[in-house]
């Protein structure tokens, strides 16, 4: 989520001719809502047989986040995924139209829940039982999460650290954060002390969707017209384009889904992907960019009419 503000030479995993992807997909899902067209869109590329879905964790600690991803991993019929609650010291709050609360009521989960598990543990129970250097993390809100999986210890999940367990499991990392070459994106901004450090201590590939990407890509207004008595993803749309902005809109920047998209088919399809180099936060949330020709990290930069990449996100959103 976003409020301002050949990548198979680096490992990433194409739609053909690999194995598809493992996605752990970590969101805030609720102070914007582009979040709900990026989920709709990770399951849609799931249920083509594009990826697997192993996980789904709330970045953003307030308390009807973590329910509202279940609601939707419920609509697409993929309950039993697993969901966790924003790690400890994580920022927590909703939309001030506080369309989350509202969904969760009318699309009511079947299976009620009494607690959700933290993120961290989540991801760690997950990471422990995939193979070595299989799964794609996929963040699309704050770093709060990466940053505590980072710093946690061995426990009954695995004997090895977060940083070894990222090191070992983890082959690529795709994040909607930042803006390029510099810039202050809400994402980062948030939770400036996560950012600082699990940017600067993360020990592998990183691959960036920065503000100006999903910025110009505008989505939503063909999803808001769904029936909105089925389906939470049409209703999550209809009901922000009205109320969450001062003047109602017809569509949304994309930011997250394009995150999700380059996470799960070859991003130089859609964009060209600049790099190498080395995206640094500082401790007041803005962040600048370093060119290295031994840099791990990647961005994006467009490559394509703003209405192509829009018409392709919206099918894959309806």
């Amino acid at each position: 989520m976003c409020l301002f503000l050949t990548l198979s030479a680096i490992g990433q995993p194409k739609a053909s001719g690999s194995k598809k992807p493992l996605i752990i997909f970590d969101t805030d899902m609720g102070p914007d809502y582009d979040d709900v067209g990026a989920i709709s869109l990770l399951h849609r590329l799931a249920k083509n047989g594009e990826c697997k879905i192993l996980a789904t964790v709330a970045s953003d600690a307030h308390a009807t986040i973590a329910p509202t991803i279940a609601v939707f991993n419920q609509h697409f019929g993929r309950p039993d995924i697993p969901v966790g609650h924003a790690a400890a010291g994580a920022p927590g709050y909703t939309a001030n139209n506080h369309w989350n609360d509202s969904l969760i009521v009318r699309f009511p989960l079947k299976k009620k829940i009494a607690a959700y598990p933290s993120a961290v543990d989540v991801y760690r129970q997950v990471l422990a039982k995939q193979k070595d250097q299989s799964v794609t993390l996929v963040t699309v809100g704050f770093i709060s999460n990466v940053n505590a999986l980072l710093k946690s210890g061995p426990d009954n999940y695995s004997a090895l650290s977060g940083m070894e367990l990222v090191k070992r499991k983890v082959k690529n990392w795709v994040a909607m954060a930042g803006a390029f070459p510099q810039g202050k994106e809400f994402n980062v901004d948030q939770d400036t002390t996560a950012s600082f450090e699990a940017f600067a201590l993360w020990p592998g590939k990183i691959l960036f969707s920065g503000f100006e990407i999903g910025q110009q890509i505008y989505t939503g207004g063909r999803v808001a017209l769904g029936d909105i008595s089925k389906n939470p993803v049409a209703w999550a749309y209809r009901y922000n384009l009205k109320t969450y902005d001062r003047t109602p809109q017809q569509n949304r920047p994309s930011w997250d889904q394009t995150a999700v998209l380059c996470a799960v088919r070859d991003p130089g399809r859609y964009f060209t992907v600049s790099g190498p180099g080395k995206f640094i936060a500082d401790r007041q949330g803005a962040n600048t960019w370093e060119a290295e020709d031994d840099g791990l990290h990647h961005y994006l930069s467009h490559k394509h009419p703003f209405e192509q990449i829009a018409k392709e996100i919206e099918d894959l959103m309806q």
